[in-house]
């Protein structure tokens, strides 16, 4: 008898299990696929490292006018991906570790729920006291003529070879960073939305300076249209019908549509768990579902899909059940970046929606080429704003978009969370010259 089976082996899944099998808990884990789930295998961390490979070819660009004769520089795709398996092997040797070393029992297969107490894997049915849902999500992509030709982003890092022209589908995270991954390369890059702007979560001002640096740097956005039929001409050659009536010829066509939780299969309506109309298991405040002693973390509850929002559940579950002060999930200040080209990074609410949580809201905002492209030629733009509540003076909310925004808005986002004032700000000495200096010289509101 367990006092905890855990179902995939992803952030959320391995975070919990460690802690709960440190505070003495029989714990045991099922994986059917990769330790480390979507982030570590073909969600941020191998797409991280091909934003970084992407860079280098406007940084070989940017460097000639700093002295260095950079004209022998050459991409070779196969090198790229082979570093990246080897990385990624790297980190899955290191998750298996970390639950064998904190003593949690490893299942490979697909776990299915027979009852609220007991879990079947390879035919072998383990009885259990509690069980975390943690499997995750899966890319969506939609069924049209053709849609079989189309991949999605998991395809991505493990192509063979890269095409000369390419097409990308979404207005979202994946979407953005995927085109700019591309166009970066050398791809001659589309990206088609059916929505009329990019990332249409996020701050207005973000969402405009984005698709303006996107167009900027040659990656050719059509908005408010969508591909209606996709026809395979070649193995290399695909024609596209639009909405819009236009027609385009490409090499490869990838569908960053959003990700659905995956929950097909795992015996959740045989245990009696209510899914929402997503598929995602719908929790409490404490991550159970409406059976109590079954939970669930993560991509699966359709939250916030976010690597360290699942850490910060997994934790919450494992000290709820066995110990420790369970820390509730702030999901109105979550950090968050996009790390497209130039990324995004963000924490607290959209100025539309500050100014109805504020009524006295005052928005600073600065718009600058960063010192370092004064000599390189390179025309991008770096985009800053706070939003402050003028009632009590809190900064509430900050919104990057430029070279190492993550790196910068995550320092903002503990001063946010403290509750820092723009007093503070202004007061704050900033390090010269550097592009992070703008977040407490912002005098004026606009």
């Amino acid at each position: 008898m367990y006092d905890l089976i855990v179902i995939g082996a992803g952030s959320g899944g391995v975070r919990c299990a460690r802690m709960s099998a440190q505070k003495g808990a029989k714990v045991a884990i099922i994986e059917e696929r990769f330790y480390g789930g979507t982030c570590v295998n073909v969600g941020c961390v191998p797409k991280k490292l091909f934003v970084y490979a992407s860079h280098y070819g406007e940084d070989f660009h940017d460097a000639r006018r700093f002295g260095w004769d950079v004209r022998s520089s050459q991409f070779d795709w196969p090198t790229l991906v082979e570093n990246k398996n080897a990385e990624i092997s790297r980190l899955n040797g290191i998750y298996e570790n970390l639950l064998k070393n904190s003593g949690v029992t490893i299942y490979n297969g697909r776990g299915r729920l027979t009852s609220p107490n007991t879990v079947e894997v390879n035919g072998e049915t383990l009885q259990t006291k509690n069980i975390l849902i943690a499997t995750g999500s899966y890319p969506f992509k939609p069924d049209f003529p053709g849609s079989e030709h189309a991949l999605i982003s998991d395809h991505m890092f493990y192509l063979d070879s890269l095409p000369s022209h390419a097409v990308v589908v979404g207005g979202g995270y994946i979407a953005v960073e995927f085109a700019g991954i591309l166009a970066g390369l050398g791809v001659s890059t589309h990206l088609i939305y059916r929505g009329a702007s990019l990332l249409k979560r996020f701050d207005v001002d973000v969402r405009n300076h984005l698709a303006e640096e996107l167009e900027r740097k040659g990656i050719q956005v059509h908005l408010s249209n969508n591909i209606e039929s996709m026809e395979k001409l070649s193995e290399k050659e695909f024609r596209l019908k639009l909405s819009s009536g236009d027609e385009l010829s490409t090499g490869l066509v990838l569908y960053a549509t959003g990700r659905k939780p995956l929950t097909h299969d795992l015996g959740l309506e045989k245990a009696g768990v209510t899914l929402g109309p997503e598929g995602e298991v719908q929790v409490n405040e404490h991550y159970q579902s409406n059976i109590p002693n079954i939970y669930a973390v993560g991509d699966v509850i359709n939250r916030m899909q976010l690597t360290p929002v699942a850490l910060a559940e997994g934790m919450y579950v494992s000290s709820q059940l066995f110990g420790g002060e369970p820390v509730p999930v702030d999901y109105e200040r979550i950090p968050t970046a996009v790390f497209s080209q130039p990324s995004v990074a963000t924490v607290g609410p959209t100025e539309e929606d500050a100014r109805v949580q504020y009524p006295d809201l005052k928005v600073f905002r600065s718009s600058f080429r960063a010192l370092k492209n004064t000599v390189s030629g390179n025309q991008e733009r770096t985009m800053m704003k706070l939003m402050v509540d003028g009632a009590t003076d809190k900064v509430v909310a900050a919104h990057m978009v430029g070279p190492e925004a993550a790196e910068i808005v995550q320092g903002i986002a503990v001063a946010i969370r403290a509750g820092a004032t723009k007093q503070i700000f202004d007061t704050t000495i900033g390090i010269h010259p550097s592009s992070a200096e703008e977040f407490v010289t912002m005098r004026e509101p606009v």
